[in-house]
């Protein structure tokens, strides 16, 4: 059973907001066993949209749709799908209640306009919006499923939580799919593909394996195909098994885990604090570790020693290391290390510097050219990076690979020298 993701909006064709939605369902259908065939996104006219679901309705057995919804004159995907169905617009009580409640728990009266939410086409079953004004609409015609949903996130996903999905899985017998990811950093693309290449090319059939890089870090997806469950599940398990042996040594957590995820919750468990020492990271680190909720558990703090003055004054690094060797050397982000690690008075460091461009950059020390550090207070370890020539990610590379460095310093994995 394939599906069709139709999103509808000129926000969308000319980049006023992204298209979140269509990521968020396919994810969702995915783990359901329903295959997404297709995403599009269509403007906000009629012969337009009318095209987009005939095509879609060609390719697939479900066409889930976004957007258009609203009480507003742009919006026409309502009128449309009469149009296309054959149908016309009725009032019904039930979604008028819905949003006549709505409106009176935030203290408002119900406008013409917003009256107008309650009239929908006759021939649709009414998916009821409990957290806002536009009702969705099912549709079944000529053996494939027609959905449309607002593009309003929170809404659509509510929708699609509480009935859509529900409602698909019994009108529709889907294969048995397994995902699990492993998350790697410290290597790239190809060369993890070729340290792994003799156990892929050995995979069954029914398992698939993804490469998904990103800065600094590569997703590997393993998706296993199937309609018997102890099978599937059995050499599923086997070969992911097999999967971690072989990447052990990169792979820094699963599924949704994240690096600031990762060692927060490393931290947390040991009883023990970091604090972060940043020059070319510009405090990136520090706000990284901060998306975690709880880290005030573990984290006292950042410097952020963009000026030489500050990585003296702060820090304790010393004017003739700086003038002997520059402020992107071993010797310098290693005192920047020490120094946070006495002044905040914690267990451990992260301290980086580094020419993140686009100027600053010579024949010695290119732009790219990133030293970091991590310590605790008897040892310290650094390493030198070369990131690229993107100062956007130049920064995000340096920070998650700070993070991943101090997660191996903790385990014990790098040779101090």
């Amino acid at each position: 059973m394939q599906v069709e993701i139709i999103t509808i909006g000129d926000e969308i064709l000319i980049g006023q907001i992204v298209d979140s939605n269509s990521a968020w369902m396919a994810q969702q259908l995915n783990l359901c066993g329903f295959g997404v065939k297709q995403i599009s996104s269509v403007s906000d006219n009629e012969l337009h949209i009318l095209k987009a679901l005939d095509e879609a309705a060609s390719r697939a057995s479900v066409v889930l749709i976004t957007g258009g919804l609203g009480p507003t004159k742009d919006d026409i995907t309502k009128k449309t799908l009469c149009k296309y169905f054959g149908s016309n617009l009725v009032f019904n009580e039930d979604v008028y209640n819905d949003v006549e409640k709505l409106f009176k728990d935030r203290g408002y009266e119900v406008t013409a306009l917003n009256r107008g939410q309650a009239e929908v086409p006759a021939h649709c079953v009414v998916v009821r919006n409990q957290v806002g004004t536009a009702p969705g609409m099912w549709f079944e015609n000529k053996g494939v499923v027609f959905v449309s949903m607002p593009g309003v996130p929170y809404e659509m996903m509510h929708m699609m939580e509480t009935f859509i999905i529900p409602k698909l899985k019994t009108h529709f017998s889907a294969p048995i799919i397994l995902h699990h990811t492993l998350l790697t950093q410290g290597i790239g693309e190809s060369r993890l593909a070729e340290e792994i290449s003799e156990w892929e090319e050995a995979l069954p059939t029914f398992i698939k394996l993804a490469y998904l890089p990103s800065v600094s870090a590569v997703r590997l997806r393993l998706s296993g195909f199937g309609n018997d469950s102890t099978r599937l599940q059995n050499e599923f398990d086997k070969q992911l098994d097999s999967l971690k042996a072989l990447v052990d040594k990169y792979c820094y957590g699963e599924n949704l885990d994240t690096l600031e995820l990762v060692v927060g919750k490393m931290l947390k468990a040991s009883g023990k604090t970091l604090a972060t020492a940043e020059s070319c990271t510009g405090g990136q680190v520090a706000a990284t570790i901060t998306k975690v909720p709880g880290c005030s558990a573990y984290f006292k703090g950042a410097v952020v020693s963009y000026a030489n003055d500050v990585k003296k004054d702060f820090l304790g690094v010393l004017q003739e290391d700086l003038i002997a060797y520059g402020a992107v050397s071993r010797q310098v982000v290693e005192a920047m290390a020490r120094g946070i690690v006495k002044e905040m008075k914690v267990d451990y460091a992260i301290a980086t510097s580094g020419i993140a461009g686009p100027d600053g950059g010579s024949i010695d020390k290119p732009v790219g050219l990133v030293w970091i550090a991590v310590a605790d207070k008897d040892n310290v370890y650094a390493k030198q990076f070369l990131l690229g020539k993107n100062r956007e990610r130049i920064i995000q590379a340096a920070t998650l690979t700070g993070l991943n460095l101090l997660r191996r310093f903790m385990l014990n994995e790098l040779a101090i020298e």
